[in-house]
């Protein structure tokens, strides 16, 4: 028996999702309405020439990992009630085109559509796409700040440039800290080796990013961590999904061990959202082609899900 033949949910329960993420309902590229948040496709921005857009059928992966239709009317134990609060309306928009050579282009659509949402006053998660997606989505709250970020990601991002290329995966934190409209910085889960110089975490620090390195955080008290999350403030939650222990996220370019498990990101997203406004999301850097069993895609796909119900709980 091949894997394709092997039983799975959306058999036992209707067949697959017809809408969109967990069987929200799909909207025309740019319509909003009464929608309290707006679910967006981003496959590629400004991919390295060395890999290429390796991450582009990541969002497709994503909804198709626990989705089948009428799930969205189920329990889900993970918040405690349905996914969408009473009252409350999430769309999907599906995938934004993308050019494998035009990268500007790229990069103003995702803006583009990412101010599109926030104009109507919708909550945008954005699905990429590998880690360079952050910064044209960084770039539409320009109208739409001041924001603070906070980081999830085995990698700090801080590289001024990469071969060349200053809006690459690499680079999107510091990118970040030159937009006026973003006020802080909190990071959380950088370890092991990746591809920061000791400058550049020196430029970080003085910046005035607050980091929460893994190996800090697997060391103290967890309530000291979710308690230094930003207070009153908008937050955008940026999570690279390396940012999870690779026994759990296999599907990634730059694995690292000893990574965030599920219930430890499920806390710091619920702390967040007691303390601040979540004002946005994206989720990047999964690889299907190197997952296992669709694992990486779950995993991705029930945080998106947590923090889609966390924003309705707040809008509701």
């Amino acid at each position: 028996m091949s894997e394709a033949d092997f039983p799975t949910m959306d058999a036992m329960f209707g067949g697959p999702a017809s809408g969109g993420l967990f069987d929200i309902p799909t909207a025309p590229m740019g319509e909003v309405g009464d929608a309290d948040i707006v679910v967006m496709g981003a496959p590629c921005a400004t991919p390295y020439e060395s890999v290429g857009p390796y991450c582009a059928d990541a969002p497709d992966a994503i909804r198709s990992a626990d989705g089948w239709a009428g799930v969205l009317k189920h329990h889900d134990f993970d918040l405690g009630g349905t996914i969408l609060a009473e009252g409350t309306k999430a769309v999907d928009w599906g995938n934004l085109d993308y050019s494998d050579n035009d990268f500007t282009a790229n990069r103003d659509g995702i803006s583009r559509a990412v101010k599109t949402v926030l104009d109507q006053g919708a909550v945008p998660l954005v699905i990429g796409g590998d880690d360079s997606v952050p910064i044209p989505v960084f770039q539409a709250y320009e109208s739409h700040g001041p924001i603070s970020i906070v980081q999830l990601d085995a990698h700090i991002d801080w590289r001024d440039e990469v071969a060349g290329e200053r809006m690459g995966l690499s680079s999107n934190m510091r990118r970040a800290s030159e937009m006026p409209w973003v006020e802080t910085m909190h990071q959380l889960g950088a370890r092991g080796l990746g591809s920061a110089r000791p400058q550049d975490f020196r430029d970080a620090t003085d910046w005035g990013v607050k980091f929460f390195p893994m190996q800090d955080i697997v060391n103290r008290d967890f309530g000291e961590v979710t308690n230094a999350m930003p207070s009153d403030r908008k937050v955008f939650v940026n999570l690279d999904i390396d940012a999870m222990d690779p026994a759990i996220v296999p599907s990634v370019i730059g694995p690292a061990p000893g990574g965030f498990h599920y219930w430890q990101v499920v806390n710091l997203l619920k702390a967040i959202a007691e303390r601040s406004q979540i004002v946005g999301l994206n989720l990047v850097e999964l690889m299907p082609a190197n997952d296992i069993g669709g694992r990486g895609a779950l995993v991705a796909a029930r945080l998106l899900g947590v923090t889609m119900g966390l924003i309705s709980r707040q809008r509701g």
